[in-house]
């Protein structure tokens, strides 16, 4: 087996996601208590009890999918110590988790950048009205053409079939007519803060990497596959140019499976709340094998080959 490491992204958060994991495995609980503590208030309160206004916003949103996975991630090593990642990636924040995960910097580390990150993009969602909209099954080439035509940005490319666009909401919803006018019926508004990975985002980005250019960043031990340019880092200065970028850069996700999976990877396992991830992968590599480890359910249920 040559396992590729993926993290959730924002959208997959639930109220009371971990809670087993934090009762059950003594690995899982110091990874939330550890974030309590550098956080310096209890985040896991939140992931915990919710409610879920408050778990949803960027602020707390970030951190607790990040706590969550990394959380994931200790639970699995408890249980399979035998299992190394032959590449890692993560869906926008779940990049961190991946950059965790490789060791490129510590869990304290992630969770300072990630509350960072959050508040950044949290101040930018309350100063300008953007919004996304899902595209299903659309020729990628129109899709751009219209975003082009109405200045909008692609923000993400998730798999084959589906791409997110992002930008100020009129224009998003002026684009979302066009797509329709142009026979695509499974065009869908997404119910978000703000208008992430778009030009909207630019400046959360630029306060982000004065805050990642003063941060203790290593090169990995594994390779983390970047959303940003869908490949792997040959430097610190430029995982922190990637993560910098990302903010409010095209989500390239689709490209990060098809070359983890060229690199030989065979085997996704996503670590985090839900299974959005894998079922990204099945559309875009289907002879993948697929595991989610997302609860203590989820793990004690896990067969590795």
């Amino acid at each position: 087996m040559k396992a590729f490491f993926v993290f959730s992204g924002q959208g997959a958060q639930a109220v009371g996601m971990g809670r087993d994991l934090y009762d059950s495995c003594a690995e899982a609980k110091s990874v939330f208590d550890e974030a309590d503590a550098v956080l310096g208030y209890k985040l896991s309160d939140i992931i915990f009890n919710g409610p879920i206004g408050k778990l949803t916003e960027s602020l707390y949103c970030q951190d607790a999918i990040y706590t969550m996975s990394c959380a994931c991630l200790a639970a699995f090593r408890k249980k399979f110590a035998d299992v190394k990642p032959v590449a890692c990636a993560g869906l926008s924040l779940g990049e961190y988790g991946a950059l965790f995960c490789g060791g490129a910097f510590d869990f304290a580390t992630g969770a300072k950048l990630l509350a960072a990150r959050g508040g950044f993009m949290d101040e930018a969602c309350r100063k300008t009205a953007g919004t996304m909209a899902s595209v299903l099954g659309g020729d990628p080439q129109v899709i751009a053409d219209v975003c082009a035509q109405i200045d909008l940005d692609v923000a993400n490319y998730n798999c084959p079939g589906q791409i997110v666009i992002s930008g100020e909401r009129p224009k998003v919803e002026a684009a979302v007519a066009e797509l329709r006018n142009r026979g695509m019926r499974k065009v869908i508004m997404l119910n978000v803060a703000g208008a992430f990975h778009s030009r909207l985002m630019r400046e959360a980005g630029e306060k982000l990497g004065s805050v990642l250019a003063q941060a203790d960043i290593r090169m990995p031990a594994v390779p983390v596959y970047h959303n940003f340019t869908a490949d792997t880092a040959k430097s610190v200065e430029e995982i922190r140019k990637n993560l910098t970028g990302q903010v409010a850069g095209s989500v390239r996700w689709e490209e990060c499976v098809r070359r983890a999976a060229a690199a030989g990877a065979d085997t996704v396992i996503e670590f985090g709340p839900g299974a959005v991830l894998t079922g990204l992968v099945r559309r875009t590599v289907p002879e993948m094998k697929l595991v989610n480890i997302n609860g203590a359910a989820a793990l004690d249920a896990a067969v590795l080959e």
